[in-house]
């Protein structure tokens, strides 16, 4: 497949990851009386992986993450020269879904970006107050057993085709654990756009949701790698 239309399945996922889970939460989670709540959110992360995983992923591999790409690079899965690419089309990806959904958010009086729109965040701007040390460690752990559950479930000793379902409920797992916490990154492109249209606080936060994810990621995979996988 050529490289085009690999970052092209790379920039659609990635734009439906932030579209369908930020959307959920800017738009869904605290709707009066019917909201789907911290439990509605992560189903939504975790969907958008499992529809995009199967629609694109035999196309680019169904990352639409940059912690995952170095993650499989890190894990011998995926081939350094593409990492850099792939990165750029799922921030380009994120940065899209966060300018429509900025559109259709702003339709509504009184709205905000400003007040937090799905952006991640420590200290006073973490959902339940957590610190930055939880923040890091959170999002570290949680990276690296993402990874590991990538790894595993595309592992060729897995039961074929149900690698997608075995990745988006993770995801959703992952969402039901943090969100208090960051509002759960795990994946640098989701923080990036949205963080763009908030502004202020979540732009100056940034750094750890790319810096930790990535860490994380890398340690999952050289984990999975070296003491995990079967070689034949």
């Amino acid at each position: 497949m050529s490289i085009g239309k690999r970052l092209t399945a790379e920039f659609f996922g990635t734009f439906w990851l932030v579209f369908g889970g930020c959307g959920s939460a800017v738009l869904a989670a605290a709707y009066p009386e019917l909201g789907i709540g911290f439990a509605g959110v992560a189903l939504a992360f975790g969907l958008t992986v499992v529809t995009m995983a199967y629609a694109v992923g035999h196309i680019s591999g169904g990352h639409f993450n940059p912690a995952v790409t170095v993650g499989l690079c890190a894990g011998g899965r995926f081939p350094a020269k593409d990492v850099v690419p792939y990165i750029v089309a799922q921030v380009i990806g994120s940065i899209a879904a966060a300018a429509v959904l900025y559109v259709i958010a702003s339709g509504k009086a009184g709205f905000d970006a400003t007040a937090g729109f799905a952006s991640n965040g420590y200290g006073e701007h973490s959902p339940n107050g957590y610190s930055l040390h939880a923040a890091i460690v959170a999002e570290l752990v949680l990276t690296a057993f993402f990874l590991l559950v990538i790894h595993g479930s595309t592992d060729k000793r897995a039961p074929a085709g149900f690698g997608p379902l075995a990745i988006g409920l993770a995801l959703t797992l992952i969402h039901l654990i943090s969100i208090p916490v960051t509002n759960t990154s795990v994946n640098p492109a989701r923080s990036t756009g949205v963080a763009i249209f908030q502004g202020t606080w979540a732009l100056q936060q940034l750094w750890v949701f790319w810096l930790v994810p990535l860490i994380g990621g890398a340690v999952g995979g050289l984990i999975y790698r070296h003491l995990l996988e079967s070689r034949d």
